[in-house]
């Protein structure tokens, strides 16, 4: 695999994981959990329980590796409205993330006076609403990126579902 089909993959991954991540925390309603958790835990933005442990590793690489090969892509001859899909899809949730961070899960994160259930109420649904825009961006996003790679051998090898599926 060329250097730049492994950074393809990588990108892939990323945004892989950073989907099934979110669809995941919606499904389990993670600001909810959060809270009912913040009696029996330490607050702390790295304390048991914080989605950073999982995503602070992570993030970085896929953020990375997504600019990476957009890059490549464009610069490639690859299908630049597909690159611009895909970096607009990309920004859009990142946007999105750290929007939610600082509206909600620092709320529940850091302790401080218990919040009231209409509360709750409200921050859950803010989340779950702007959630389900990110979780929408990101599957333009990893569409797009997927249809951005060059024609050739190393964009062929991405587009032929090797990138993600090996």
């Amino acid at each position: 695999m060329t250097r730049k089909a492994l950074v393809r993959r990588m990108a892939g991954l990323g945004q892989f994981h950073w989907f099934f991540g979110n669809l995941y925390e919606a499904a389990v309603d993670v600001p909810r959990l959060l809270a009912d958790a913040a009696p029996n835990r330490e607050p702390g933005l790295l304390t048991a329980g914080s989605p950073l442990r999982y995503y602070g590793p992570a993030a970085p690489v896929a953020l990375a590796a997504t600019t990476a090969a957009l890059t490549s892509n464009w610069r490639e001859g690859g299908d630049r409205r597909a690159v611009v899909a895909a970096a607009a899809g990309t920004a859009t949730a990142l946007a999105l993330t750290a929007h939610l961070v600082r509206a909600v899960n620092l709320r529940l994160l850091r302790g401080g006076a218990p919040l009231t259930e209409a509360q709750l109420t409200d921050l859950g649904r803010h989340w779950h609403r702007a959630n389900a825009v990110r979780l929408a961006a990101l599957a333009v996003a990893m569409g797009a990126l997927r249809r951005s790679a060059p024609l050739g051998p190393a964009g062929q090898e991405w587009r032929n579902g090797s990138g993600i599926h090996q």
